[in-house]
């Protein structure tokens, strides 16, 4: 039986230190495996990876031309479809439960569900994006899939507010155009 106190590691997972500078005959003496001189040999001589001797370095010498599209790159939090068990039948599975329940952590562009594992019960998700094998096994298990309208979230308010917004300005706009033709008069008056 296992114990902590017999508790050994595999055999060959631990090794034992080469010890250096234990006298010429040990075949690791004198200098210790470092060879004569020069910079490796001194302490604290390593030389990064890439370095070239103060030689204008490959990374550098090479152009960099083109576009990468990497910096616009979407990062989608994963769930799968045998994740989501431990809902109740019922419940609305959306991004904010999903991050209450550790499922998604992390600054995520949106959410994919996909379709590893079975669905044992109906459930409202709204996600993003989903597979086709995740759609078919949530309608199967009697389940519905919205999928959410990023649009008004990026513009940064609702789209109630939106409209309230243009409605407000189109009020304004009259008003504003009678201020600015009254100030033009002023001004060929004064002339």
């Amino acid at each position: 039986m296992m114990r902590l106190h017999n508790l050994r590691p595999r055999p060959g997972a631990r090794h034992r230190v080469k010890r250096l500078g234990c006298g010429e005959s040990s075949g690791h003496g004198k200098t210790s495996g470092k060879g004569h001189k020069g910079q490796k040999a001194r302490s604290g001589g390593s030389i990064r990876l890439g370095f070239e001797g103060g030689q204008m370095p490959l990374i550098r010498r090479l152009p960099k031309r083109g576009f990468n599209n990497a910096a616009f790159h979407k990062e989608y939090g994963i769930v799968n479809l045998s994740d989501l068990n431990e809902f109740k039948a019922g419940t609305v599975v959306n991004e904010q439960l999903l991050r209450q329940s550790n499922l998604i952590r992390g600054n995520v562009a949106g959410i994919k569900i996909l379709g590893d594992g079975e669905l044992k019960h109906a459930l409202k998700i709204e996600a993003d994006k989903v597979s086709e094998s995740a759609k078919a096994k949530i309608e199967k298990a009697g389940g519905t899939i919205t999928m959410r309208d990023r649009t008004a979230e990026r513009a940064g308010a609702a789209p109630e507010d939106v409209d309230q917004a243009a409605k407000k300005s189109e009020e304004a706009s009259p008003k504003k155009r009678s201020a600015s033709a009254s100030k033009a008069k002023k001004k060929t008056s004064r002339k």
